[in-house]
């Protein structure tokens, strides 16, 4: 009897919000990547760590992680505000605690009291799907005692079998996160203290993070399927250099020039994290919300 109900036990217990995979967002009408121009990776980007570990080869970077390192790149020049997306292809297979980023940061400015933009892959174990975690993080909140604003998605699209275009869109007014033009967060700003503003360079990394990365840390990086790679092309970056003029106008990822996003927009972004999101910080309960009082204001 046992026997008989175990392929439908496992059937159950794989119903999970990540089963929605196949679904397709409705349309957001508008496609910002094609507003800004591909760059080759030299002209925007230059290698930051595990030089050993990177590749380039017709403008596709490949990044990888071993037992003796990861690899990370940087901007050249940091931006006060602007659109930054790179196309990602990540491994298929075992990749718990593996972390493969693209993301924005003055770490390197403000060493302890810095802030950070993040879209992470989260490495996963055989037959589960990537998560997508976005984060923010405002003067030092990634530092010491961590607050995070994580906002975690399952896609809805394997993210191992082709390439697919991650990008943040930064403006003093909001920070918009997009897949293949979809927006699916946005965090707007409610106020100067939950809200970076000063300049930051745009990072990408494949790195250890067996500690927290997968389920918590319950699955660590197991090197006996290494390398762990991660691949980008179509980079771009396009906005407000921290060298800008006062008079440069921060870009936008709707066809308003003001920014924001179109009712469709909007509808399209409500309707993945109805589908796809799996964690909101702003509704966990175990949380201290005094701490993130964009939550509740």
């Amino acid at each position: 009897m046992a026997f008989f109900f175990l392929p439908f036990f496992v059937i159950i217990l794989n119903f999970s919000p990540s089963t929605n995979a196949g679904y397709w967002p409705p349309s957001p009408g508008y496609y910002p990547s094609t507003k800004f121009r591909s760059m080759s990776f030299y002209d925007g980007y230059r290698n930051l760590w595990g030089p050993n570990h990177q590749s380039l080869q017709n403008n596709a970077l490949t990044i990888w992680l071993d037992h003796s390192s990861g690899s990370g790149f940087k901007s050249v020049k940091p931006f006060r505000s602007g659109y930054f997306g790179a196309s990602i292809k990540l491994q298929p297979g075992y990749t718990a605690g593996v972390i493969t980023a693209f993301y924005l940061s003055n770490s390197e400015a403000h060493p302890g009291y810095h802030d950070e933009v993040d879209i992470e892959f989260l490495g996963t174990t055989f037959g589960k799907p990537y998560t997508l975690q976005t984060n923010v993080y405002i003067r030092g909140s990634g530092d010491g005692k961590i607050i995070g604003r994580e906002m975690k998605f399952h896609l809805w699209f394997d993210p191992t079998r082709n390439f697919h275009h991650y990008a943040i869109l930064w403006s003093p007014k909001e920070i918009i996160f997009l897949v293949d033009d979809v927006p699916i967060r946005r965090y707007p700003r409610k106020s100067v203290a939950t809200f970076p503003l000063r300049p930051m360079w745009v990072y990408g990394s494949i790195w250890d993070a067996s500690s927290w990365a997968t389920e918590d840390g319950k699955y660590k990086a197991d090197y006996r399927y290494q390398p762990f790679v991660g691949r980008f092309t179509n980079f771009k970056a396009s906005g407000c250099s921290a060298y800008a003029p006062p008079r440069c106008h921060p870009v936008s990822a709707s066809p308003a020039r003001s920014g924001g996003l179109s009712a469709r927009q909007y509808m399209t972004m409500k309707w993945v994290q109805n589908h796809y999101m799996v964690y909101n910080y702003c509704k966990d309960h175990k949380r201290d919300h005094s701490l993130t009082p964009e939550c509740w204001r």
